[in-house]
């Protein structure tokens, strides 16, 4: 099974000085998704929780909305020639009665790490109907820029894998007081949403209207459509949103904000949930 690191040789410079040595690299596999059996994406990713990515990724396409619509998720042997299980296959399972989609190869997506969307025929493939509108939990969300500030430190201590590779990126979610629920990393940042979207679906806990979702890097139209898909109602970042991702949160009603870091950050959307003065 495909290990999350890996150790190659390197040459080291530091100050004219040339040695050689065993360096730390995060591990970057394939992963093909099937439906029912039928092919439908591949992606680019780092091993592990690839029954949650794979679950996660259908909740983003509008294929899953709840645990009861999914009957299983398999591991595909024989995906080979000489019919060895790679653990880069995995077979998802719709419940009885639950919508297959149709599969074309205009659908099939192919997902390189730094972009989940590439292969799709236009913008308007990934505007898909949300099961539940962008709505706080029981009570109104109020979150203080004090609070959003500690949460990129927060994320950082819980990253693993990042101390030893330095080339994983990360997505958490929190409360709405600032406690970690559960933190994913992966090579791409796409799939560290997926994992924690697919988590939270085989745990029966979406919709998540009550949580902040925080990403490593950028906020990417994509990464705002997949927090959509799950009814989160915050999307925080470290670094810049697009301008189809702000377009995307001010017309869901999502709280949108960027270049978190230390005491500053941008809100681009729903400034209604922040504190202002």
């Amino acid at each position: 099974m495909g290990r999350v690191t890996e150790r190659r040789r390197v040459i080291r410079i530091r100050e004219g000085a040339v040695s050689t040595r065993p360096d730390t690299l995060v591990a970057e596999e394939p992963l093909e998704i099937r439906l029912n059996g039928k092919p439908l994406a591949i992606t680019m990713r780092t091993p592990g929780d690839d029954f949650a990515l794979a679950a996660g990724f259908l909740v983003s396409e509008g294929v899953l909305g709840s645990v009861e619509e999914l009957a299983n998720i398999v591991y595909c042997a024989g995906a080979t020639e000489d019919g060895a299980n790679t653990y880069n296959v995995v077979d998802v399972r719709l419940a009885p009665g639950v919508p297959v989609p149709d599969i074309s190869l205009e659908r099939n997506v192919y997902t390189t790490s730094s972009c989940g969307l590439c292969g799709k025929a236009s913008l308007d493939a990934v505007r898909t109907t949300a099961r539940w509108p962008v709505a706080d939990g029981p009570t109104p969300m109020r979150l203080e820029p004090a609070l959003l500030a500690v949460l990129p430190d927060r994320l950082r201590e819980a990253q693993r894998v990042f101390d030893r590779t330095g080339g994983l990126h990360a997505a958490a979610l929190f409360t709405r007081d600032g406690e970690l629920l559960d933190v994913r990393e992966d090579v791409g940042r796409h799939n560290a949403v997926d994992k924690l979207v697919g988590r939270a679906l085989q745990q029966g806990l979406l919709p998540l209207s009550d949580v902040i979702l925080l990403v490593s890097g950028r906020a990417s139209f994509e990464l705002v459509q997949k927090a959509v898909m799950a009814g989160i109602p915050v999307l925080a970042a470290v670094s810049a949103p697009s301008s189809l991702a702000v377009d995307l949160a001010a017309e869901t009603g999502m709280t949108l904000v960027g270049f978190l870091r230390g005491s500053s950050m941008n809100v681009y959307a729903g400034e209604q949930r922040v504190a202002l003065g």
